[in-house]
Parts: C-alpha cells; sequence; structure tokens
C-alpha cells in the first residue's frame, strides 16, 4: 500500500480516482524519471489532466482555472508579453485592483512568480490551469502557434536521449543554416540569447552543478535564475 505523503495526490486515492497500487507505481515511475508527479500519472493512463490539476489545487488551497473556451480582453492579455508568456507558460486571465491575475501549471513555484513580478512590475496572484490548455489559450488569443522555446528545447533535453552533440555540417551561428538543420545544443543557445535579450539581460551566467546546471540572467543588475539544463548539457554549452 502507498503511504501518505502529505500531497496532492491523497486526494486523487481519497476520492478513489487512483487506488494505492497505482499511486505505489507512479511514485516509483517519477523517482526513475524526474519528472512531476501529476504528469507521470496523466501519462501512464491513472487519471486525466484535469483530475490531477484540480486535486492539485485543492491541496495547494489555490483557485483551479478551465482555460476551456475562456476569453480574456486583449488589454488584459497584453499585460504580458508574448515571449514571457510562451517562455514561463503562464497567461493572464484579469486584473484584480492593482494585481494581475494569471494561470500556471505549477503556481508553487515561487521563484517563477518573483521573476514575473520584476520583469512585470506587477502584484502577481496565480491559480492554477493545466499545461496545455495555458498554451492553448496563448496561441488562441496571441493568435499564432507555439513556437520553439527555451522550455520547450529543456523539455526534450530532459524528456528524451536527444543526439546534442552532433554538429557536423552544422553552421552554427555565423552560417546560413537554421532551425531543424541546426544541431540541437546550437537552438538551444540561440534561443537562450534570444531570451536574454527579450529580458533586456546584461549577461548569462552558466554554472556546473553535481546534478545540474545553473542558468542566470542578469536583468537590471540582478541575477535571475532560468530553468535547469541537465547536467549532461555542460560540455556542448
Amino acid at each position: 500500500m502507498a503511504k501518505a505523503r502529505n500531497d496532492f495526490s491523497d486526494l486523487l486515492v481519497r476520492d478513489k480516482v487512483l487506488s494505492n497500487d497505482q499511486l505505489e507505481e507512479a511514485r516509483s515511475m517519477q523517482e526513475q524519471s524526474g519528472a512531476k508527479l501529476q504528469d507521470v500519472l496523466v501519462k501512464m493512463g491513472y487519471c486525466g489532466i484535469d483530475q490531477a490539476m484540480r486535486a492539485f489545487a485543492e491541496f495547494n488551497k489555490l483557485d483551479y482555472v478551465d482555460l476551456t473556451d475562456r476569453t480574456v480582453p486583449a488589454s488584459v492579455v497584453e499585460l504580458v508579453p508574448e515571449s514571457i508568456a510562451r517562455e514561463n507558460i503562464i497567461f493572464a486571465v484579469e486584473m484584480d485592483g492593482n494585481a494581475l491575475k494569471i494561470v500556471m501549471s505549477d503556481p508553487t513555484n515561487y521563484e517563477t512568480i518573483t521573476k514575473l513580478q520584476f520583469i512585470l512590475n506587477k502584484d502577481i496572484i496565480a491559480s492554477v490551469a493545466a499545461r496545455e490548455q495555458i498554451i492553448e489559450a496563448i496561441n488562441r488569443h496571441y493568435g499564432q502557434t507555439e513556437t520553439e522555446s527555451v522550455d520547450s528545447m529543456l523539455a526534450e533535453f530532459t524528456d528524451t536521449a536527444i543526439d546534442f552533440t552532433d554538429t557536423e555540417g552544422s553552421k552554427g551561428f555565423s552560417g546560413s543554416e537554421s532551425g531543424d538543420n541546426e544541431a540541437p545544443i546550437i537552438r538551444l543557445v540561440n534561443l537562450m540569447i534570444q531570451e536574454a535579450v527579450n529580458s533586456r539581460a546584461s549577461d548569462i551566467h552558466i554554472e556546473p552543478f553535481a546534478e545540474r546546471i545553473r542558468v542566470r540572467y542578469r536583468i537590471d543588475g540582478v541575477l535571475q535564475e532560468r530553468d535547469n539544463p541537465p547536467r549532461r548539457l555542460l560540455a556542448p554549452l
């Protein structure tokens, strides 16, 4: 029997969405993969993303927002630049006094919220929404399809054993080839530089740790930490 760990998954067991055996198997898979438990549960087919995110929101005493067919005024959407919305997978839903209400898949990521408050110069109230719904809302309201971003590249490196060291035939920064013809690591570096420029960063810090690489942008004199690439990217970076 899976032991209670005081997290949202206990609510799924309570509501008989999961059995204890299923939860134990999912936790084992999470420990092996390093993925978020809600993503593992959905991938294994043990619950739907809506069920997982509602339980996550309830456990953390946060509001859950269903973005399906929800329309947000352009005046609110435009408070968050498209590049920031896509890079952080967030979406503005309304203004509440002087605070901006946004949705994200993990509002317990306080570091991201602090970064957003700094960049947007607004108080942030974060609620929970499914990642896929957030991306769909971004595409629907900004009127563009999802483009490749640092987040999508890091997810690709984390989830797969992609060969990022193969740069043979690629012209890198100075050549004429781009996009799918570039080695993945070159695309990642290009995107990191573009993201830093969009964030008005003066420099990029890449620091090695035992299990990860810390990437920080210096914005207005303050180092802001980015998502952490896997340690195996250190040499290519």
